[in-house]
């Protein structure tokens, strides 16, 4: 999308006052059904709570970013598509994991990781790592063509971590509160690095030229086979069971198609919304995105 197409950024809130009886019920509406898309409540898990001892900052870059609920929905749903263009990606997923029967809990999970890493006390951040590492330790398999994989290969990590890193900055550069510099863009690079490190990938990114050129390299090694299809299938046209969210499912979905790169929509056999949509959809985004943030503010 093109400046001159893109709405307005600051979209006025909803004509609720959130200090009278009904715009407080709203926001505690909104609020509780939204931290019960990402957390798991039947299993006791409890919403994240922002700690001044976590592994950044209240003021740094990766506190702002992550903590816009529309845009790491949409940069989240178009990391995933992305990530499972890298064939050993997308065999861990497919061999490894119950995602096509449970792919909500698969997606609350890596928000959780997120959730904890980035705002969680320091002691739960780390243990939160120091699982993943579990995990991947005990994830490997062969390839249809036969070549050998492993989940912790620092090189597909850091295939994971690039997806993600760009996917939720440029979703943010889109939706979120208002447009970082190129500095700011690269100490987010910098700043989210570091959870990368600590999970084991390499070569990680720490600016947005050096995450582009990393993406670049990787072009060779994607492909989009019909289990990759498959992934992108159950992610774009997946139904929440609130009838009310559908609409706004669809909305995220398809703002998370359109903000992936060309070449990747079109390895996915996937369409960026016709031009005469765009503005309709992007409006549709960033209202959402207006409306979650007063919700979320002062809670």
């Amino acid at each position: 999308m093109n400046d001159a197409s893109r709405p307005a950024r600051h979209l006025p809130r909803p004509e609720l006052n959130s200090t009278s009886g009904i715009g407080a019920i709203a926001k505690r509406a909104i609020v509780a059904r939204v931290r019960a898309l990402f957390n798991d409540q039947q299993r006791g898990k409890e919403p994240v709570q922002r700690s001044m001892d976590a592994l950044f900052e209240p003021r740094s870059v990766v506190w702002r970013v992550h903590g816009d609920v529309t845009s790491m929905m949409v940069g989240g749903v178009s990391a995933l598509l992305l990530q499972m263009l890298h064939p050993a990606v997308l065999a861990g997923v497919w061999d490894h994991s119950n995602f096509r029967t449970d792919m909500i809990g698969r997606l609350r999970r890596t928000a959780r990781f997120i959730a904890l890493t980035t705002y969680g006390d320091r002691p739960l951040a780390e243990a939160a790592i120091k699982r993943v590492r579990s995990v991947h330790g005990n994830v490997a398999g062969v390839l249809p063509d036969g070549t050998p994989y492993r989940a912790d290969d620092p090189a597909l990590l850091a295939w994971v971590h690039v997806s993600e890193a760009t996917c939720f900055l440029d979703a943010w550069q889109r939706y979120g509160d208002r447009p970082l510099s190129a500095a700011q863009q690269d100490r987010y690079f910098a700043e989210f690095s570091r959870v990368a490190i600590a999970v084991g990938a390499d070569p990680v990114p720490t600016s947005r030229a050096a995450a582009l050129e990393l993406i670049g390299g990787m072009r060779a090694s994607l492909c989009a086979d019909q289990r990759a299809c498959e992934v992108a299938r159950l992610v774009l046209e997946h139904r929440p069971d609130n009838p009310l969210a559908i609409p706004l499912y669809a909305v995220t979905a398809q703002a998370a198609v359109d903000l992936l790169p060309e070449w990747a929509r079109r390895m996915h056999g996937l369409k960026r919304t016709p031009t005469l949509l765009r503005p309709a959809v992007a409006t549709a985004a960033l209202g959402l995105a207006g409306t979650l943030r007063w919700a979320f503010s002062e809670v």
